[in-house]
């Protein structure tokens, strides 16, 4: 048996969350083109006969603007500092820039076991990666580079193989039955999250989060109740619509998704509050559990 934590670290938005989802093939972390979608520390656990690999997805560390966005890029670097193998993982279509150069100053500080992880290979012009490769395999001692695409599953296997190379551990940490830490009722959240993400504008995926207030399970239905939270009035609006138009999309997309996931129909009440600078007050972050390392 062997076995160990992976830490899989970048900037926002590189498919970190897309590639967790792959290599578990399950959802079990909310995915959007939204910046700051990942805000919690989520396990995927990887099984194989003789192999049990326990990824671990982090938020996107990015420069912070508020108290929540600096316990964020603490939560990720705390994650690649008690990790023995870092995945980094880089937008290569992108390119290499600036916020990707930060964090690995950072893990070179720690002198950390490094995988480059390219992503997004099925967009990118083949002599533009090798040049890429080229350019980037002298930054660091990585241990390897890894192209991949996470989204179409593109070299993924052969990214698993690289990483057993350089487990270390021979004991086995979950059972077999056991994939992520997170529990239904946080993903019921997540995926309200992912729809209010994926029908509003830009200026709302920062500001809001979600709060499952009740959960109550019937033998063939599932009564949710939840609540919508982001910091200012004029976006309450955006999220309710006219004449509640938004949020009764958002309500809609959630359920059609929870319904298959939990087998059972499900009926979901929304509301929108406003709760001024949440983002910056440390009694919110704690009562919506994103103080500090939470999950």
């Amino acid at each position: 048996m062997r076995s160990g934590f992976v830490s899989i670290v970048g900037r926002p938005n590189v498919g970190k969350s897309t590639l967790l989802n792959k290599i578990i093939n399950k959802k079990i972390a909310i995915t959007s083109d939204k910046v700051g979608t990942t805000r919690n520390i989520i396990y995927g656990v990887y099984n194989e006969e003789d192999t049990q690999i326990v990824f671990i997805d982090t938020p996107g560390i990015q420069k912070s603007f508020n108290k929540l966005g600096s316990i964020l890029n603490k939560k990720a670097y705390q994650m690649a500092d008690d990790n023995e193998i870092v995945l980094f993982m880089v937008d290569i279509a992108s390119g290499f820039g600036k916020g990707d150069q930060n964090i690995l100053d950072r893990l070179k500080s720690d002198d950390k076991d490094v995988i480059l992880v390219l992503n997004k290979v099925d967009i990118i012009n083949k002599n533009k990666l090798l040049k890429e490769i080229n350019n980037l395999k002298d930054l660091y001692n990585f241990k390897e580079i890894v192209p991949i695409s996470s989204l179409e599953g593109d070299n993924v296997k052969e990214l698993i193989s690289v990483i057993k190379k350089y487990l270390k551990d021979d004991i086995k940490y979950f059972d077999d039955n056991v994939v992520t830490n997170v529990s239904d009722n946080f993903m019921i959240g997540e995926i309200i999250r992912e729809k209010v993400l994926t029908n509003t504008k830009e200026e709302v995926p920062h500001s809001v989060t979600v709060v499952v207030d009740e959960v109550k399970n019937k033998k063939n239905a599932c009564v949710i109740t939840a609540s919508i939270i982001v910091d200012r009035e004029n976006l309450k609006g955006i999220i309710i619509g006219k004449g509640g138009s938004m949020l009764k999309t958002i309500g809609s997309s959630a359920r059609e998704e929870l319904e298959i996931r939990l087998n059972k129909k499900v009926f979901i009440e929304l509301y929108v509050k406003v709760i001024k600078s949440w983002r910056d007050k440390e009694y919110c972050l704690k009562d919506l559990g994103l103080d500090e390392l939470d999950n």
